[in-house]
């Protein structure tokens, strides 16, 4: 098959880096793919693994405010490449992307990856375009049941397929958790909570930062990975606290496997999500999971067997969580490697080709 994959950038975010993940097993599987940006230049920093997986880039930019040339535009290239099938990620994507597949004579499939709030004008957008699609996927159930409650799209082409991570790429010995500590300033034997994620208020890192104000000392360390609208005020609030020393701020990075050997717990504040890569790539390293229990997080991890969920914006509740953990290291170590071991069997990525590959040949 002729593939095109259809985003709104190429930045680090975790819709842009399952498609990559999936594109490239694609290309392993003998299909040509296609990826398309609709941010204007400059390219982001996916595009490049992208390339390296052997996938076509192109960008076709969307023009300010409502773009009515972009379908056009787009099934221009989707005709001269020859597209048997567009698969769309998320709103703006589907909302373009849609009548450009129909134009030019492809199948169409989209995935909703999370709750995706949303004006009401562009929701009746989104539900136009949704009539349009062969297939409509939600990365988890949770997120499903988003879908039918806002009446996304047809309940006959709605399934789920779960996201799924190269589970391999993330066991790194000890000599790589001692380069990234030492690289960030953070002491070889210091208990550290760690996080990666855009930093934006639906990530909500404050709550993660007051959970943790009372443990943070020399030996107890908080590291947040990413950088995003909250960077300022996550870094006054820090000040205001007095928490400076042992907080640290690493900005964007794109090696995520190293950064997490580094850590002790992986925690996650989000008051929203889908099914997040970022948990499934800590599980897979073995890490003690502790998140809130939003978007389809909740279906992935078993309470207090491969992770730990709490409510979201509850600082009292996550702050327990964690220092549970600080206090018992056995049991961190033990919900780790069941996680691991869960993960493995559940969200290979290998599994999510198979199921799409299925659904690619039908429609």
């Amino acid at each position: 098959m002729r593939i095109a994959h259809v985003l709104s950038s190429f930045g680090l975010g975790g819709q842009e880096r399952m498609a990559v993940d999936l594109a490239r097993a694609q290309r392993a599987a003998g299909n040509d793919v296609l990826a398309v940006s609709l941010a204007p230049p400059p390219e982001g920093p996916l595009a490049a693994a992208f390339a390296a997986a052997g996938v076509e880039v192109v960008t076709v930019a969307k023009r300010a405010g409502f773009d009515a040339t972009l379908p056009i535009r787009l099934a221009r290239v989707f005709e001269r490449k020859a597209v048997d099938v567009v698969h769309t990620h998320n709103p703006q994507p589907l909302i373009y992307g849609a009548p450009a597949a129909k134009l030019a004579g492809a199948a169409l499939i989209h995935t909703k990856h999370g709750r995706n709030p949303d004006t009401a004008r562009r929701r009746w957008l989104r539900r136009m375009a949704a009539k349009l699609v062969d297939a409509y996927v939600a990365v988890s159930p949770s997120t499903a049941a988003v879908a039918r409650e806002f009446q996304d799209c047809a309940e006959d082409r709605l399934s789920v397929i779960e996201n799924g991570i190269d589970v391999t790429i993330f066991t790194l010995g000890a000599s790589v958790r001692h380069a990234v500590r030492d690289e960030l300033g953070i002491p070889r034997d210091a208990w550290v909570v760690g996080t990666i994620g855009r930093l934006s208020p639906e990530k909500d890192q404050k709550t993660l930062i007051q959970a943790m104000v009372p443990q943070l000392d020399s030996k107890r360390r908080l590291l947040i990975v990413g950088d995003g609208p909250e960077r300022n005020a996550l870094g006054a609030l820090v000040t205001t606290l007095g928490k400076t020393p042992f907080v640290h701020f690493t900005g964007v990075r794109h090696d995520p496997a190293r950064l997490l050997a580094a850590f002790d717990v992986f925690a996650l504040s989000s008051r929203t999500e889908g099914l997040p890569l970022v948990v499934l790539e800590a599980m897979a390293a073995a890490l003690p999971v502790v998140s809130t229990d939003v978007g389809g997080i909740g279906d992935v991890i078993e309470h207090e067997r491969t992770g730990f969920l709490v409510p979201p914006g509850d600082v009292a509740k996550l702050e327990r969580a964690l220092g549970k953990l600080y206090e018992k290291p056995d049991l961190g170590r033990r919900v780790g490697l069941a996680a691991r071991h869960a993960v493995r069997r559940t969200h290979s990525v290998e599994r999510m080709a198979s199921e799409y590959a299925v659904l690619y040949r039908t429609v």
